[in-house]
């Protein structure tokens, strides 16, 4: 069974690299097999698989906002679960601003994230976002 206090420490670096927009640094935490996805459209894409994807998945996202903050929250570690409860500020370029919470479970295996799976009110973000962000990661990030 893995450390859970290793397993935090290592969810903590990633939310840093995140907070950053560092998606690099953030896609060199997930192991290969490493699946990210937003539980709320899953059945609609299938989510991220890997460092790159994951890099990617998250650029697409994010990079074209304006503002981007983390606000930490809550952490719970228990054997390779690592759950944590936090929040982010998105603001658009054209002005739309939204804060979204959000609670994410890992699954950490051999000092890699092998699940990342985020589940957030869909309807919170897209009552927010701008129709020119929507379009433009409708296409994915593939």
């Amino acid at each position: 069974m893995s450390d859970p206090q290793a397993n935090t420490e290592l969810v903590l670096r990633f939310w840093d690299a995140l907070r950053q927009r560092d998606f690099a640094a953030v896609g060199s935490f997930m192991s290969e097999r490493g699946h990210y996805v937003d539980v709320p459209v899953l059945g609609v894409e299938e989510g991220a698989y890997g460092p790159a994807e994951t890099e990617a998945r998250l650029r697409l996202g994010l990079e074209p906002l304006a503002g981007y903050v983390l606000e930490d929250g809550n952490i719970a570690a228990s054997g390779d679960m690592v759950i944590t409860e936090h929040a982010e500020e998105w603001t658009w370029t054209s002005g739309e601003h939204v804060r979204l919470p959000f609670t994410s479970v890992m699954e950490v295996r051999d000092g890699k994230v092998d699940r990342w799976w985020d589940y957030f009110d869909l309807s919170t973000l897209m009552n927010a976002a701008p129709a020119a962000w929507v379009e433009s990661i409708a296409g994915g990030y593939k």
